[in-house]
């Protein structure tokens, strides 16, 4: 079965999701499954926010008070603890992600997608790494398997990968796709956020029939 998962590495929702998908896929160890993931951003006009953590951004893109967006944060720290994820918002450095998306095309043709997602989640979610500087993305790049310098090379020429990264979000958009994590089970059936394990389960034994 193959499984196409939207995500942006700068939504924390995607991280629970895809510990969300990788336990129910546990329940079916007699089966392959081929994960592709597929490039989203949220905000593709996102700049690097030079002393400004994440709850003032937040609060100023969605007009609340710093308060309500610490408060908004800490349910999301309480759901991705749920599935054994620590996030660590207040070390979270504001990222575009277009540079990563572009690597992680890189890792896919190398059969290490996987991998890169979960390299870059961990980075920006748990250890608060800097998704806007050339010599850490390298060195998660090598982390995940890569080569470091296809990788510099992939950072330094901006048109690599750049039409690979367009095209997946030109296909959420003709699919509806209004949010990640978006899921789709062998383009018979879709699951759109980071539902319960059960959810995934039920979608998966929906999906081999």
């Amino acid at each position: 079965m193959k499984i196409e998962i939207w995500s942006d590495i700068m939504c924390p929702f995607c991280y629970i999701g895809k510990r969300q998908l990788e336990t129910a896929l546990a329940e079916f160890p007699e089966n392959d499954f081929e994960i592709e993931w597929k490039s989203f951003q949220l905000d593709p006009t996102i700049e690097p926010q030079s002393g400004k953590d994440v709850y003032t951004f937040l609060a100023e893109r969605k007009g609340i008070s710093v308060e309500q967006s610490v408060e908004m944060h800490k349910g999301v720290v309480d759901r991705a603890k749920s599935v054994g994820l620590d996030y660590q918002f207040d070390k979270a450095i504001i990222s575009n992600s277009l540079t990563a998306h572009r690597i992680i095309h890189l890792a896919k043709n190398k059969k290490l997608g996987d991998e890169m997602e979960e390299v870059f989640f961990k980075a920006y979610f748990t250890d608060g790494r800097d998704l806007n500087d050339i010599e850490t993305l390298i060195e998660l790049g090598v982390k995940a398997g890569l080569n470091a310098d296809e990788v510099r090379t992939v950072i330094e020429n901006e048109d690599i990968y750049l039409k690979d990264v367009k095209a997946d979000i030109s296909e959420a958009n003709e699919i509806g796709v209004q949010g990640v994590p978006f899921f789709v089970f062998d383009r018979k059936y879709a699951v759109s956020g980071a539902q319960p394990v059960e959810a995934f389960v039920q979608t998966i034994n929906e999906a081999m029939k």
